[in-house]
C-alpha cells in the first residue's frame, strides 16, 4: 500500500512540473547575477559581480525594452541583441567527490559560451534546443564555485521576436559515473490494442569510468492513478568509458490509451543498479497510442482526425520569451476553446515542457527543427551555423521529444529557400529527413512548403514522408492528382491579419490604414494571404487533405505585417510604419483576448453550440452596418431593439466577401460560413438567436454603451499556486454604469497589487504601441486591456489588486495564493 501511494505522488509531482532527482536533474534558476553588455573576464571567478542584476530563470532581457526604432520592429522593436552575462556562485558538495556533474540549459537565446571557475567548457550557438556540460574536471568540491554564461546574440537574426536571455529552465544533473545518458531513454509501442500493447524501452547506459561491469535495470510501468501496471528487467555488460544501448519489451494489458478527448500517460521509472546498489533513477512519462497516415487521412488509434491546427510562436507576449509554465498552459487552454487539436511549433523547437503541455491537455503536434537550411532569409540566422550544428541539433530535437504522445511529426523546416534549388534542395531535404527515420521511424518527417510548383518539380516535396503545403488551398486538387502518392495537409494558412475591436467602414480590402490597425472583418491579409472561409471551402472539397495549421493561433511580437516592410536604408529594418511592431495575424491578441476570427474558427471547429455577432454597436444613426454572424448551429435571426431583421440559413445564404489572392482568380468568393445583415444604424440593443433543428441553441447581444464608468476586474483564476511561478492574468474592462462594455475606450488605468503576489506584466492587443509591458499602468484598447498577476514563492495568502482611472469608479479584486 505504502508503494502504491509513493507511486502516485509521484506521478501527481511529475504532472504539476516539480523538480526531479538523478538524472532527470533538480531545477538550477534561482539566485544568479546579469549584467547587460560586455564585460572584460566575465568568466572568470575573481570578477567583481555584486553590482550586478540578481534574479531566477528563466530570463529574457529583452522584454523590458525600451521599445525602440532602431531595435528593428521586424522582431518587436525590443533590445534583444547585443551581449549579456550571467553567474552564479554555487556550492559544490563534497558528496559529489566522485560524481559527473553537468549543467543543462533548455534555451540559452543566443550563441552561448558557458565556463566553469574560469575554464571553458562549451558552446551552442542556436538559441531554440538545449545543451549540457560537464562541469566535473573544474570544480572545487566543498568551495564556492561559479559558472558564467555569455551570450551574444545578433541583431538580423531571427524574423520574429526571439527573446534574449536564459529565458528557459537550467538543470543541474549529479551522477554516478554510471548513469543513464542524456534523452537516454526512448519508449516505443509498436503493438497497440483495446487488450494490449507492447512498450518497448530502449536505453542507453554511459560509463565514465575506466572498469567495466554488468549493470542491472529495472523498468517499471505505472498508470495515471499510481498502480504499477508492468515492469521488466534486464542486465548491460558495459565497458570503461563507453555508452551502450538495451532494448527490452512489456506488456500492458487493456492499455489506456493517448488521444485527444482522453490523453492518458503513463509512467516509466527506470532504476540502474550494481549489484545492490541503486546507481541512477529516471522518470519518463509517455502515452500508449497507435498513429498512421494514409492517403485517407490521419488516423489517431484507429479514428480519423483532421488537423484543426495552430501555428505558435514561442513567446508569451507581454512575458517576453522566458518560460512560465502557467503561460504556455493558458495558451493551449485559449485554442482548446476555439477548437484546435493540433499545434504546429513555428518554426524552431519549443521549450520541453510546452509539450508536456500538449500531452496533458490532449493537442497533436508538429515538432519543427528550421527556419533556413545553407540559404539565408536574414543575415545572421541560422544559415551561419547549418554546416557544422544541423545534424547535431535536429539529433538532439528528436531524441529530447520522441517520448511525447503529441508529437506526430517531425517539421524539417519551413519555406526553406533552396525550394528552388534543383540540386541543393532536395539533397539536404533528404539529409534531414534521413536524420529522423534514423533517430525515431516511428514518425513521418515533414516540411512546409511555399514555393508551389518547385519543391515538387525538382523532387524535394518526395523527401520527406509528408508534404505541408504553404497557402495553395485552391490547388490542393491540382497537386494530388499530380503527384498522387504524396500526403499532404496545409502546414500554414490564411494569414488574414486584424485588430482586436477595431471596424473600418467601409469595409476595404487590403490596404495600410493610417491607424495602424487592421479591421476585424477578418477579410484581409498581404499579397500570400486569403479569408479563413477559402480554405474551409478547399478542405471540404479535398477529404484527403489531412487538415490545417493557421497562422496564427496568437498574436506574437514581431513581424507587424502588413506594416513596416524593408527598408534597404536601414540594413533590413522594417521600421517604415513604426511603432507598428508586433503581429496582427492571431485569432486572439498578443494578451490572449480573443479577436472576432477566434469564434469564426470556433464556428467551424467546435460542436459546442455558439453563436457570435459582430461589430461592436456604437456608431453613428444613419450609418449603414454590415453585421456578420458567426455560428455553428443551422441558422440564426437578427433582432434589433427587438424587432426581427430576418434569419438566414448556413449554407443557403451566402456571404459575398473580396478576395485579393494570387492562386485564386475571382476577386470575390461567396462564403457559407458567415451569416451577413445590412443594418441602418440605431442605438439600441442587437441580438442574434442560433437555431438547430428549429430549437433556439445560442443567443447574444449588443447593446449601445453610454459613457465610460466603471473598471471591472476579472480574473482567469481566482486561486493560484505560491510558487513564485504561477499566474493570474486579469482582464481589465471599461465599462458604462450597466456593465456594457465601452468598445471605443482607451482610458488609462493604474494598478496596485500587494500582499503574497506582485506585479508582473501588463498589456493590451494594441499591436502599434510603445508603452511598457514592465509598468503597472496601461491604456486600454477597445475598451480592454490584461493585468498579469505572479504569486510570491513560499508566501500563502492574498493577494490585493486594486484598479484606479480619472473618473472612473475603482475596482478591486483579491486572489488566494496557497
Amino acid at each position: 500500500m505504502k508503494k502504491k501511494i509513493l507511486n502516485c505522488l509521484l506521478f501527481l509531482l511529475l504532472l504539476q512540473g516539480v523538480e526531479l532527482q538523478a538524472s532527470d536533474g533538480v531545477l538550477f534558476n534561482e539566485h544568479w547575477r546579469f549584467y547587460k553588455g560586455d564585460i572584460s573576464g566575465g568568466e572568470m571567478p575573481a570578477c567583481e559581480d555584486t553590482n550586478w542584476r540578481l534574479l531566477n530563470l528563466p530570463h529574457d532581457w529583452a522584454i523590458e525594452g525600451p521599445f525602440d526604432i532602431k531595435y528593428n520592429a521586424r522582431c518587436g522593436g525590443l533590445p534583444f541583441h547585443g551581449t549579456g552575462w550571467y553567474r552564479k556562485t554555487f556550492k559544490a558538495a563534497q558528496a559529489w567527490d566522485g560524481k559527473v556533474v553537468r549543467l543543462a540549459f533548455d534555451g540559452a537565446m543566443s550563441e552561448a559560451k558557458v565556463w566553469v571557475n574560469g575554464h571553458f567548457v562549451g558552446e551552442h550557438p542556436y538559441g531554440y534546443i538545449g545543451f549540457e556540460v560537464d562541469m566535473t574536471p573544474y570544480l572545487r568540491l566543498g568551495e564556492d564555485n561559479v559558472v558564467a554564461v555569455k551570450l551574444t546574440p545578433r541583431d538580423l537574426s531571427s524574423r520574429w521576436y526571439p527573446g534574449a536571455g536564459l529565458y528557459r529552465n537550467v538543470w543541474l544533473r549529479v551522477d554516478e559515473p554510471v548513469h543513464i545518458a542524456q534523452w537516454g531513454i526512448y519508449i516505443t509501442t509498436p503493438t497497440v490494442t483495446d487488450k494490449k500493447a507492447v512498450v518497448q524501452i530502449q536505453s542507453t547506459l554511459e560509463n565514465r569510468q575506466r572498469k567495466s561491469g554488468i549493470y542491472k535495470l529495472v523498468h517499471s510501468v505505472f498508470d495515471k492513478s499510481g498502480k504499477e501496471v508492468a515492469s521488466i528487467a534486464n542486465q548491460i555488460n558495459l565497458k570503461g568509458e563507453t555508452n551502450k544501448e538495451s532494448i527490452v519489451y512489456t506488456d500492458v494489458v487493456e492499455p489506456q490509451l493517448w488521444d485527444i478527448e482522453t490523453p492518458d500517460l503513463y509512467i516509466l521509472k527506470t532504476n540502474v543498479y550494481s549489484g545492490d546498489k541503486l546507481l541512477d533513477t529516471s522518470t519518463t512519462r509517455f502515452g500508449i497510442r497507435k498513429i498512421k497516415f494514409t492517403k485517407k487521412g490521419f488516423f489517431l488509434n484507429g479514428k480519423q482526425v483532421r488537423f484543426q491546427g495552430v501555428c505558435l510562436h514561442h513567446d508569451n507576449g507581454p512575458l517576453g520569451a522566458a518560460f512560465n509554465r502557467r503561460a504556455d498552459e493558458r495558451k493551449l487552454q485559449i485554442m482548446k476553446e476555439m477548437g484546435a487539436n493540433a499545434i504546429r511549433t513555428s518554426h524552431n523547437p519549443p521549450a520541453s515542457e510546452f509539450l508536456d503541455l500538449c500531452d496533458e491537455l490532449g493537442f497533436v503536434v508538429l515538432d519543427e527543427a528550421f527556419d533556413e537550411w545553407l540559404k539565408p532569409k536574414v543575415p545572421n540566422a541560422y544559415s551561419n551555423y547549418f554546416k557544422e550544428w544541423a545534424e547535431r541539433d535536429l539529433t538532439d530535437l528528436i531524441k529530447r521529444d520522441r517520448n511525447h504522445p503529441s508529437v506526430i511529426m517531425w517539421s524539417i523546416g519551413n519555406e526553406i529557400l533552396e525550394q528552388s534549388d534543383k540540386q541543393q534542395g532536395f539533397t539536404v531535404a533528404k539529409f534531414l529527413a534521413d536524420i529522423c527515420r534514423k533517430v525515431d521511424p516511428t514518425r513521418p518527417s515533414t516540411a512546409g512548403f511555399n514555393y508551389y510548383p518547385a519543391p515538387f518539380n525538382f523532387n524535394m516535396a518526395q523527401q520527406v514522408d509528408i508534404a505541408g503545403m504553404n497557402y495553395k488551398p485552391a490547388v490542393y486538387d491540382e497537386v494530388q492528382g499530380s503527384y498522387p502518392d504524396l500526403l499532404i495537409y496545409g502546414s500554414e494558412t490564411s494569414s488574414c491579419t486584424s485588430s482586436r475591436g477595431v471596424y473600418h467602414l467601409p469595409i476595404e480590402k487590403y490596404l495600410k490604414h493610417q491607424s495602424l490597425q487592421v479591421t476585424s472583418y477578418d477579410l484581409i491579409g498581404p499579397p500570400w494571404a486569403y479569408p479563413p472561409d477559402m480554405e474551409f471551402h478547399f478542405l471540404e472539397k479535398n477529404p484527403r487533405i489531412m487538415g490545417e495549421f493557421i497562422w496564427t493561433g496568437f498574436d506574437y511580437l514581431g513581424e507587424p505585417t502588413p506594416f513596416g516592410g524593408k527598408d534597404n536604408s536601414t540594413n533590413g529594418y522594417w521600421n517604415s510604419d513604426w511603432p507598428s511592431r508586433s503581429s496582427y495575424f492571431g485569432a486572439v491578441d498578443l494578451c490572449g483576448l480573443p479577436k472576432d476570427r477566434f469564434y469564426l474558427y470556433q464556428s467551424q471547429w467546435s460542436d459546442k453550440p455558439m453563436v457570435h455577432i459582430l461589430p461592436h454597436w456604437n456608431w453613428k444613426k444613419g450609418m449603414n452596418i454590415p453585421v456578420y454572424v458567426y455560428t455553428n448551429c443551422d441558422e440564426a435571426e437578427l433582432f434589433l431593439n427587438g424587432k426581427s431583421l430576418g434569419k438566414r440559413v448556413k449554407g443557403r445564404d451566402l456571404t459575398t466577401i473580396l478576395v485579393d489572392f494570387k492562386y485564386y482568380k475571382e476577386k470575390t468568393f461567396a462564403s457559407k460560413y458567415r451569416l451577413s445583415w445590412d443594418v441602418p444604424y440605431e442605438p439600441g440593443t442587437l441580438t442574434v438567436k442560433a437555431y438547430k433543428a428549429g430549437k433556439l441553441i445560442a443567443e447574444k447581444t449588443m447593446t449601445t454603451a453610454g459613457r465610460p464608468a466603471r473598471i471591472a476586474l476579472i480574473p482567469d483564476r481566482k486561486s493560484i499556486q505560491a510558487d513564485g511561478q504561477d499566474l493570474s492574468y486579469v482582464t481589465v474592462r471599461i465599462e458604462d454604469k450597466d456593465g456594457n462594455l465601452c468598445p471605443e475606450a482607451d482610458n488609462l488605468v493604474n494598478f496596485s497589487v500587494e500582499g503574497a503576489g506582485h506585479f508582473k506584466a501588463v498589456g493590451n492587443g494594441n499591436a502599434a504601441t510603445t508603452e511598457s509591458f514592465c509598468v503597472p499602468y496601461r491604456k486600454v484598447f477597445s475598451g480592454m486591456c490584461m493585468l498579469i498577476v505572479q504569486s510570491d514563492k513560499a508566501k500563502k495568502g492574498q493577494i490585493r489588486v486594486t484598479a484606479s482611472s480619472k473618473g472612473l469608479k475603482k475596482a478591486s479584486l483579491e486572489i488566494t495564493s496557497e
